[in-house]
């Protein structure tokens, strides 16, 4: 054998134990996800992030797109085939997966201590004793509004009721906008930015939301039937058409500054800051009465959790103690402003409509959407049908009080609170 052959041969020997070597030092972690639109900020910053603290474990971050997620997740937990981390819808779609066994626990997870039960109530079980999703982001609702507007109107930020319809009826008065941008069309927008929104301040939060679960309260008491009342005063504001108006009408009709008020999720922010020309604020969901303690509906939406057939159960703890901490929740927040970080150490926001959302949790009680734990798992959807019956309301088809006892009505005819 010469010795360029053996040359070449103890090189290829070499090569090929480095690349052994390479490929048993490095774990890969997949991420599932339905969020395709956050693509770039996990390739950009929040994997390098971690992987720069972390050598020896690459993060691919391999989402589908939403309305495919929950279908194809099913089906690569039934062939085994699903992700190391995934990410979890908030309530019953991850707790489902949970008692199949397809997540962790991650009651013991170090990190898990800096969310506040409020704040896992979306991937916990019933009863609160154990948590399988690391919380990563909730959206707040209240109202973002043309600043431009109000200085021309000389309106000033309304804090109460009273003052909110007062500056509706003078942007109406003046013409030159549409005072409230929201459609009924897509039904789910009277839902969820309307009810869900102002709701709250009626049903004082999590009093009224687990009061109705315990069935101590029902949706055809005072405190429930009262936002539909108020919803039902948004209908002379909402300009011609609204029942036609889908949500990305509404969106555009508040981005080209035709609409003076947006009743808004804080998702809206990216979006409206690429869009708007105009500056923009946002304020709370108005307080029925001046000294009335305010409440905001603080929703979860999106968190992480652990296949429970992880290859690399001991790297997706590590990613997943990365996911509960300060710097993993810095980054997230204000790379994607509107979607808020659950961990109780407070995010500072770079972005100003962002930080004005998020300040509200420093003088407001936090509560999540009334109708998403437990209450909607049965036929009729409780979920749903608020979607039918707040349109029905601003539309003026139901009154408040029929509506509220139809959405009783569908909710008793399935659900027998605990006793």
């Amino acid at each position: 054998m010469g010795s360029t052959t053996l040359k070449t041969l103890l090189m290829a020997t070499s090569i090929l134990a480095s690349a052994g070597f390479a490929h048993a030092a490095d774990t890969t972690l997949t991420i599932e996800s339905w969020r395709t639109d956050d693509l770039a900020i996990w390739q950009e910053k929040l994997i390098p992030a971690f992987e720069a603290k972390n050598p020896g474990i690459k993060i691919k971050f391999a989402p589908t797109p939403p309305t495919e997620y929950d279908a194809a997740l099913g089906a690569r937990f039934d062939a085994g085939s699903a992700g190391d981390i995934i990410t979890c819808r908030p309530f019953d779609k991850s707790l489902e997966q949970f008692k199949r066994g397809n997540l962790s626990s991650l009651k013991s997870l170090p990190g898990i201590e800096n969310f506040s039960p409020v704040a896992k109530a979306a991937w916990s079980t019933d009863d609160g004793s154990d948590t399988f999703c690391v919380p990563m982001a909730s959206v707040i609702h209240g109202f973002i509004y043309n600043k431009d507007a109000f200085d021309k109107l000389g309106i000033a930020v309304p804090t109460t009721e009273a003052e909110f319809f007062a500056a509706l009826d003078k942007i109406k008065k003046d013409g030159t906008y549409i005072p409230l941008a929201m459609g009924t069309k897509d039904l789910w927008e009277a839902a969820t930015m309307g009810y869900q929104n102002i709701g709250p301040n009626y049903w004082k939060g999590e009093e009224g939301r687990t009061a109705l679960i315990k069935g101590t309260q029902k949706l055809t008491d005072a405190d429930w039937v009262a936002p539909y009342k108020t919803l039902a005063k948004w209908k002379d504001y909402l300009g011609d058409g609204f029942e036609a108006q889908t949500y990305p009408d509404s969106q555009n009709l508040f981005t080209l500054g035709r609409a003076a008020i947006y009743p808004a999720g804080s998702w809206e922010i990216s979006l409206f800051n690429t869009q708007a020309q105009f500056k923009m604020g946002a304020f709370l969901p108005p307080v029925q009465k001046a000294g009335d303690t305010c409440y905001i509906s603080d929703h979860a939406d999106l968190g992480a959790a652990m296949n429970a057939k992880s290859k690399n159960p001991e790297a997706a703890k590590k990613f997943l103690s990365w996911v509960a901490s300060p710097e993993f929740a810095d980054i997230y927040a204000n790379a994607l402003p509107g979607f808020f970080s659950l961990s109780s150490t407070p995010v500072k926001m770079k972005d100003p409509l962002a930080q004005e959302f998020v300040s509200w949790r420093e003088k407001c009680k936090p509560t999540i959407r009334s109708t998403y734990q437990i209450l909607s798992r049965g036929k009729p959807n409780l979920e749903n049908e608020t979607w039918v019956e707040s349109a029905n309301v601003i539309n003026g088809t139901d009154t408040p009080e029929v509506a509220a006892k139809k959405l009783q009505d569908g909710l008793d005819s399935w659900y027998k609170p605990a006793k």
